[in-house]
């Protein structure tokens, strides 16, 4: 027979690059890890793992056992949450994605105060470059900056977010007046490339006037909004960043706004909730300790110049 341990374990080693990689997720030594593998396929009288090449493959039946393995996985934390839900406790495990930046910044903390308030609670922040949608079917939550996902995703908007077009004082005093949008294809531009998106193509909007879009030449470009930010303040050139990573910047005069009278399309904070919202205690009460703590939203509390 095959127990619910065996299939926790085993699933783990499933979604795993190498046995070394799974010992460090159960927090047991590779040997051990061998040791359970080897009983557990003498038990059940068949190979689960393929050893015959470097990289670590399931067989057609250790595919099947992981397969049934995830399902009885999520039953067992389906009734244990509507069990929890039955009697208004906050406990589970809470998955949270976030971008790298804003969630070190904004997110963390919540999740510290989250786990404060909620002992029995356990969380996961996954801190990525790209903490999109295709994090939505392995998280409770993702935070997300910019356009949500696709019509059918559920959304929650958290705060605004302005993006604003700004460079350093020292840029500016030694370039070319930059009066129209246009006049920013002989400049210096910086950019943060994310996923598939036309980063080259910038948008501008104000009131009484049609959008105006600029094709650009990036002179420096990177995956790390952080990184940016970081060159633009050395003064290489002028960038596109959200509100809530300059304001501090803006307010102290480190940084610029350019083109004032026009407006970069926003890229508000939302939450991108996975298929286990609306069963899950946990999940509401995350999303509204961190709704508190974003409102109002902390970066407004700063003058923007």
């Amino acid at each position: 027979m095959i127990s619910s341990e065996d299939l926790r374990f085993f699933n783990v080693l499933a979604k795993s690059a190498s046995l070394a990689e799974a010992a460090r997720k159960l927090d047991v030594t590779p040997p051990a890890v061998t040791q359970r593998l080897r009983a557990l396929e003498a038990r059940l009288g068949i190979q689960l793992i393929d050893r015959s090449s470097r990289k670590m493959t399931l067989t057609d039946e250790g595919a099947l056992v992981a397969s049934h393995g995830t399902i009885v996985a999520e039953a067992m934390e389906a009734l244990s949450e509507a069990l929890a839900d039955r009697k208004n406790a906050v406990g589970g495990h809470l998955r949270v994605a976030a971008p790298h930046g804003f969630g070190r910044l904004h997110v963390a903390p919540v999740v510290d105060a989250f786990a404060k308030a909620h002992p029995s609670v356990t969380v996961t922040l996954d801190l990525s470059d790209h903490p999109g949608a295709r994090l939505v079917e392995s998280s409770d939550v993702v935070i997300h900056i910019g356009p949500p996902g696709p019509l059918n995703q559920i959304v929650t908007t958290l705060a605004p977010n302005r993006r604003i077009l700004c460079a350093s004082p020292d840029y500016l005093a030694n370039a070319a007046a930059i009066q129209s949008p246009s006049d920013l294809t002989r400049h210096r531009c910086l950019v943060v490339r994310e996923n598939d998106e036309d980063v080259t193509l910038w948008r501008f909007l104000r009131p009484s006037r049609e959008p105006d879009t600029v094709r650009i030449h990036p002179t420096m470009c990177s995956n790390d909004g952080a990184v940016v930010r970081e060159w633009a303040l050395a003064g290489h050139g002028v960038a596109i960043r959200s509100e809530w990573n300059v304001a501090a910047d803006l307010a102290a005069g480190r940084l610029k706004r350019v083109l004032p009278s026009w407006e970069v399309p926003a890229a508000d904070v939302v939450a991108m909730l996975g298929t286990r919202f609306g069963r899950s205690a946990r999940t509401t009460a995350f999303l509204a300790m961190l709704r508190q703590s974003l409102a109002p939203p902390p970066w407004r509390q700063k003058t923007v110049r």
